[in-house]
Order: C-alpha cells, then structure tokens, then sequence
C-alpha cells in the first residue's frame, strides 16, 4: 500500500475561490446529519432522564457495534484532551464496562489507573513522533502519534475515539486519515474549533475551508457518517477571526463507522 501524504482537496464550492462560499459549504456540511441515530446517550439506555444536552453523543443504536460491545463489556474508549476537568462522559463510559484511556499532558504521573476501567495517561496525542534525534535529549518524550499509541498497548480497534484537543484536531484527523488508522475506529467524536485555521494549518481562510471541509469529505469516503452535531452557543460566535456566517467558534461533531456493524 501506497502512503499518502496529502488529503484529496476537493474542488471548490465556486468557479472562483471566495470564503462565502467555502464558509457556506463548510456549515451546512456539518450542520446536515447523514444518518439518523435514535440513541445517543448512554443515560437514556440505563433509563435515566437525560437532562442536559451533553454533546458528547454516541450512536446506540442496534445496528451498529457500539452497544453491543458495551453489553458484553468489550468496548474500548481512547479519550484525547487538554487539561479538561470534564470527565463526566469518560465516567459513564467507565462505569459501563467499557475500557477507557483518557490521553492528557497535564496528568502528574505517566499512567495512573482508577478503578477498574479508567486509565490517564500523560500523553500527548499529535499528528507526528517525536523526532529520535531530540527524544534522545528528552527521555520523557510525551508526544506521539494515535497509530504509535495504538501499537504500543497493543490495541487493534477503539470503539470510541473522543477529541478535545484546542485546534489540534484538524492535524490529528488528517493524520488519521492517511495512516488509515481511522479504520480502526467505530465512532468518532470530536470538538472541531473554527475562530482560527487550527495549528499547522496555513493558507488564505478560504483555503483553509476548504481543507477542512475535505478533512470531512475523507471521513465520508472511508463510510463514516455524521449523526450528531452539536453547535456550542457558549462559546464566542467567530469563523476565522471575524463574526460572520452565523457560526459558532466550536461544534461537537460525532460520526459512526458504518462498515462496523
């Protein structure tokens, strides 16, 4: 197999290259569910009421893996955050059964277990390696790719893969994407920010639509389908600096691997 170092652009949303466009494109993309899902909170499945909206949703549906997997407690949980108090969703996931690793550089030790399903571990998850060459100097590296991590505890699927990662989400997704690492995955939930390109992303702001919006394009091909979005009103109303386009700075995107059934 052929590595891919690039993502397919996809053509422009108009004859000519215009933010209008590609903004208008971008949000309609990931304000559109692609497929319905009827359960997505796993309080509603225990019978609880759900009484916030929490955007963190997961299909539960019987078509799919997930809920099974949680039933016969074989599921798997890779949580990717940033200093993030909220934990709550890890929890119940934890509490379900389900294997969980939350993935924070700010965790004091390397790897600390709670109870019987929830693991921290002081990882940084980044779209490359650390190069050998400065490892070398820093014993203590704590950045590494998700196909590395994966590797490393021996893990060939994650039924679940949650991101809150500040703007480093759009690398970590495209790197997911060439390494085929994606595959792996059952259901992806990700906080995706749009008040700036993201880290390491350049271009003028309708280049930088665009690519987000293959990003996604990718994720469609590879049989993800977006079922959940969540348009967070908390959070400074910016598309790429400026107040524009109705948009909020921050959404809470989930999507399902279809081909796991």
């Amino acid at each position: 197999q052929t590595v891919r170092w690039h993502i397919e652009l996809q053509p422009w949303a108009s004859p000519t290259p215009s933010l209008n466009y590609e903004a208008s494109r971008f949000l309609k993309y990931i304000s559109t569910s692609q497929i319905s899902c009827e359960h997505t909170n796993l309080n509603s499945w225990k019978g609880y009421s759900e009484t916030t909206k929490k955007p963190w949703s997961i299909c539960l549906d019987e078509r799919f893996s997930l809920i099974h997997r949680i039933r016969s407690k074989q599921c798997r949980l890779y949580s990717l955050g940033l200093g993030n108090d909220d934990n709550q969703f890890e929890l119940s996931m934890a509490n379900s059964g389900c294997e969980v690793h939350r993935f924070d550089p700010s965790i004091k030790s390397a790897h600390i277990q709670e109870g019987r399903h929830l693991w921290y571990h002081r990882l940084s998850i980044d779209w490359r390696d650390p190069n050998p060459a400065i490892a070398a100097h820093k014993l203590h590296s704590n950045t590494k790719k998700l196909g590395t991590v994966l590797n490393e505890f021996g893990h060939q699927k994650i039924d679940v893969l949650k991101a809150d990662v500040e703007s480093a989400e759009w690398k970590i997704l495209e790197n997911l994407i060439l390494e085929d690492v994606v595959e792996q995955i059952g259901q992806l939930v990700f906080e995706v920010h749009i008040h700036w390109p993201g880290f390491e992303v350049s271009g003028n702001d309708s280049t930088v639509v665009r690519y987000w919006y293959s990003l996604l394009r990718e994720l469609e091909l590879k049989d993800f389908r977006l079922f959940h979005t969540y348009k967070d009103l908390s959070k400074p109303q910016m598309f790429l600096k400026k107040e524009a386009f109705n948009a909020s700075s921050c959404y809470t995107l989930s999507w399902v691997n279809t081909r796991w059934k």
